[in-house]
């Protein structure tokens, strides 16, 4: 999954970079450092993405476990009184 999502993010990278150029009316490759640090930061970013979604995922499922043991408290524990 990681090697997916690293090579997800270096192709936004280039494609983004490569998009500006030709909006520009440049040469594609004008500045080749600028296809690596657009690589390089697109990379990073849909990494970042992947384990934000992790962890919300990780975050909802114990939200959920706590709101299912407060509704079954409301609910079920009233009945005993």
């Amino acid at each position: 999954m990681p090697a997916t999502a690293t090579v997800v993010g270096a192709l936004l990278g280039l494609g983004t970079q490569l998009y500006s150029n030709a909006l520009r009316k440049l040469p594609y490759m004008r500045h080749p450092w600028e296809h690596l640090l657009g690589m390089g930061l697109g990379a990073i970013f849909v990494n970042q993405l992947v384990k934000w979604d992790e962890k919300l995922k990780e975050d909802l499922d114990k939200m959920l476990v706590k709101a299912k043991a407060a509704n079954e408290r409301r609910y079920f524990d009233d009945d005993e009184d």
